[in-house]
This record gives C-alpha cells, sequence and structure tokens, in this order.
C-alpha cells in the first residue's frame, strides 16, 4: 500500500513532474538550509518543553540548531554566512521562551492530547487503489469546552499577511490533519478546530501569533476533491511539467536544466 503526504501532495500542486522526481524516481531534491535547521530546532524546543515545563528553553534551542547545522548537505554548510548564523541563534534564544506562554494567553485552560501525533489513514475517498494519508501533528490540546485543537507551528521573518494566512495550499495542510485526526479517533468534526502558530524572528511585537484557520464542510469537501485529483494524476502515471514552477517562490528549481529535467 501506498502512503501520500501533505509535503507530496503540495510539491505535485506546484510541478506533477518535479513530485514524481522526488517520490517516484526517489531522486534527492531539497535538502535543508539555514532556515528550515532554524523551524527545525526550534519545533523540537517547543515540543520539549510542553513535555518538561522545567527545560530551560533558550539551551535547549542553541544545542537543537547546533546539531541542525551540523546535519546539512556540505555545500550548504560551506557557504553559511555567519554573521546570520549568530543573528539566528540569537533570534532563537529569545522567541524559543516566550512560545508556551503564548500559547497558554491563548487557549487559557487546556489539556495536553499529543505532540508530534501521527498519521498513518486509509483514504477511503480514493477508490481507484489503496493509499494512506501520512503526516504529523506538531500539538494537539483539548479545551475545558470539549473541542480538540490541532495546531502547527510554523517559523518565519516578520509574519503572514492575510494573503498568505487565507491561501489554500497553505491551509490545506491544518483540513488535511482534522479531517484523519477525527477519523483515527472516532472524533465529529465539529469538535475539531485547527490554528497556525507563527513563532516571528524579526517583528517588532506580536512574536508569537497563534490564531484559528477555518476548516469548516465546504473546505473539506474540496480539500479531498483535490487530493483525489492528485492520486489519480499519481496513480495513472500522469506527470506533466508546469514550467511555471521553475523559477519559484523560493528560487529556482533544484533540477531545473539538468539531465533529470531539460
Amino acid at each position: 500500500m501506498s502512503h501520500v503526504s501533505f509535503s507530496a501532495l503540495k510539491l505535485w500542486h506546484e510541478c506533477p513532474f518535479k513530485h514524481k522526481l522526488v517520490y517516484i524516481d526517489k531522486l534527492k531534491g531539497f535538502e535543508g538550509n539555514i532556515h528550515t535547521a532554524f523551524g527545525t530546532a526550534m519545533h523540537a524546543t517547543i515540543e520539549k518543553k510542553i513535555l518538561n515545563e522545567n527545560l530551560n528553553e533558550t539551551e535547549c534551542f542553541e544545542n537543537e540548531f547546533l546539531e541542525e547545522l551540523k546535519n546539512l548537505p556540505e555545500d550548504i554548510k560551506e557557504n553559511l554566512d555567519k554573521d546570520f548564523v549568530h543573528a539566528l541563534r540569537k533570534q532563537g534564544k529569545f522567541l524559543a521562551p516566550l512560545a508556551v506562554p503564548a500559547l497558554k494567553e491563548y487557549f487559557e485552560n487546556f489539556e495536553i492530547i499529543s505532540t508530534e501525533e501521527a498519521l498513518y489513514e486509509p483514504i477511503k475517498d480514493f477508490v481507484e487503489n489503496e493509499y494512506d494519508f501520512k503526516g504529523y501533528i506538531d500539538l494537539v490540546v483539548k479545551t475545558d469546552d470539549g473541542k480538540y485543537h490541532v495546531i502547527d507551528w510554523k517559523t518565519c521573518s516578520w509574519g503572514w499577511d492575510t494573503r498568505r494566512k487565507s491561501d489554500k495550499m497553505t491551509t490545506y495542510q491544518l483540513t488535511f490533519y482534522k479531517y484523519y485526526f477525527a477519523l483515527k479517533h472516532n472524533v465529529a468534526p465539529e469538535d475539531v478546530e485547527t490554528h497556525f502558530g507563527l513563532v516571528k524572528r524579526t517583528a517588532k511585537y506580536n512574536h508569537i501569533e497563534l490564531f484559528k484557520v477555518t476548516s469548516g464542510p465546504k473546505k473539506t469537501k474540496n480539500a479531498i476533491k483535490f487530493l483525489k485529483k492528485a492520486l489519480y494524476n499519481i496513480d495513472k502515471e500522469i506527470h506533466v511539467k508546469n514550467r511555471l514552477a521553475c523559477h519559484g517562490r523560493f528560487g529556482m528549481c533544484e533540477f531545473y536544466k539538468t539531465k533529470h529535467c531539460k
């Protein structure tokens, strides 16, 4: 049985041919950079603090970030800007102690249900073949009103504008997490709410911002429709190139004008 993750779906949406290269041909694509190292370190620090109130977040972030930098590809490590590394270390040590207090202020009274909860649920909406949806939820809490809250942490620079906060593909991540969390635990979808938590490196204020994302029946229906379309094309080996994605928002595609994608 095959599985699909939100990352794979997002990549397919960006360019079906690039999805083929990475997930079917198993070619190495994007392997991380200093920004992903910062984000992974911050995620790990927040998770560990949630599970251990006595954790020193500053020291934890420092250790996690340095470890992530060591694990970067050699060509990335050789070209790291030392001043930028120093700036990120300083920003991370400032932000790390703020996340859990912001979470407590946002929800007030809550119970921790899980951290890094694994989802591996059968996709029953797609009948042509057998697929599972694979994902990891950063945090799930339950409030006094009986609602479950699915939270995904994102690190960024100054924050997200209104357009980014409502972007379809960005918010579909939480829609899928809500849908399959509810199926996994046999919980009514209306009892599950979704939120992003932004950890903002260069913001002047509101350094940690949590906000709710609507994931109602109509949006869920549209997300599942997108999922079925992606799986149909993947299953039928339809890998159309999206040439508009060669020069994407985050730079040139790593396969652009290589032997794999001429």
